[in-house]
């Protein structure tokens, strides 16, 4: 058990777990503005080794552990994140207008589970703010996601709306957009993961895309969508067909679950999305199933329950070009990446692989 189980963990557990979390991002936006104190956190925690890094669409990862959009929605911290050894940072959840999100208290911590429980409903400080500090901010070095969301007070029926203003936002600011269809915590969101809604705002979005790109005289940026554990065989054959068929790039698999079969007594009765330890089989199946029905170059991320080296291996070897992490980072704290890529390479080497793109789809 590190420093940060035995001290930081403790002391932050007092807290309420959104107002540790509050604290926890503004001590690292400080942090990040001094050089110095950046240098130090790198030489500390963070773990590299040319085996793990890797290339797509013209983005060069470090390596494949990244870190999930909800640790940092407001772009408060990537420079930070980016020190602890990320491979790639997404922030947001970010939604065009501000919006405050559900009443609290909304998010739980389980413990005994290595889970959390979260009914946020997208709290951000809107895309403006968003963009302001992305503008103001140096970029970190390793590539930078934005995922996307619609407010709630917007109409299912004018969603696409939202999702594209995100992106004439903060298309120039982001590698690659994540779009958000799949959290349980927006009343009617999940139904955007539907054929014939996912559809339209993929055909919108990859308009968009195309056309920002060509105003500024850059290469479209990659646009993935983000799903959930919940979705049938069907909803997912699906959502991949659409996604193939109108140009979208990847999928983040998956998001916080709604299924009362992964809780435990103690989240039962906890409205909201499920993270953590009990999401790690179920997304390591859900990234083996659709490795299967897409080409080799579509970028699929393994997200839920990835706390050490042999969970995030497991879900590379599924088919996964990379994994992203949330709930590990928050019981495990700064030093997990590292620790993580250092377990990496050592598989890799235990495999006879001489690279972490050749460990993909080998399960």
């Amino acid at each position: 058990m590190g420093l940060y189980q035995r001290v930081a963990l403790p002391l932050l557990n007092r807290l309420d777990p959104e107002t540790s979390h509050g604290l926890t991002l503004r001590l690292l936006a400080t942090l990040q503005r001094t050089p110095l104190a950046l240098a130090a956190i790198a030489w500390a925690a963070s773990f590299q080794d040319e085996r793990l890094a890797f290339e797509w669409r013209g983005l060069s990862f470090r390596n494949p552990v990244g870190v999930a959009a909800g640790v940092d929605k407001n772009g408060r911290g990537p420079r930070f994140l980016n020190a602890i050894g990320a491979g790639f940072v997404e922030v947001g959840t970010v939604t065009p207008l501000p919006q405050a999100g559900n009443p609290r208290p909304r998010v739980f911590r389980l413990p005994e589970d290595e889970a959390m429980v979260n009914r946020l409903g997208f709290p951000n400080e809107g895309t403006a703010r968003l963009a302001q500090r992305l503008k103001g901010a140096r970029r970190p070095g390793t590539p930078l996601g934005v995922n996307i969301g619609k407010n709630a007070s917007t109409p299912l029926d004018n969603a696409a709306e939202d999702y594209v203003a995100c992106l004439d936002a903060l298309y120039p600011l982001a590698d690659f957009f994540v779009v958000n269809v799949s959290s349980p915590n927006t009343e009617g969101l999940t139904s955007l993961q539907g054929r014939e809604a996912l559809a339209g705002l993929a055909e919108s979005l990859v308009s968009r895309c195309r056309e920002l790109a060509e105003n500024d005289g850059m290469p479209i940026k990659p646009l993935l969508v983000k799903v959930s554990p919940d979705l049938s065989p069907a909803e997912m054959d699906d959502v991949v067909g659409v996604c193939l068929g109108q140009g979208i790039e990847g999928i983040v698999a998956v998001n916080t679950s709604i299924d009362s079969t992964l809780r435990s007594v103690a989240s039962a009765q906890l409205r909201g999305g499920l993270s953590g330890r009990p999401l790690h089989r179920r997304a390591v199946e859900t990234i083996g199933y659709l490795r299967q029905l897409v080409p080799d170059d579509f970028f699929l991320v393994g997200v839920g329950g990835v706390f050490d080296a042999g969970d995030a291996w497991a879900l590379l070897q599924a088919g996964a070009n990379a994994v992203q992490m949330y709930t590990g980072l928050v019981y495990r704290g700064p030093g997990v990446i590292g620790s993580i890529n250092r377990g990496l390479v050592e598989r890799l080497e235990q495999a006879g692989l001489t690279g972490i793109a050749d460990a993909a789809g080998r399960a």
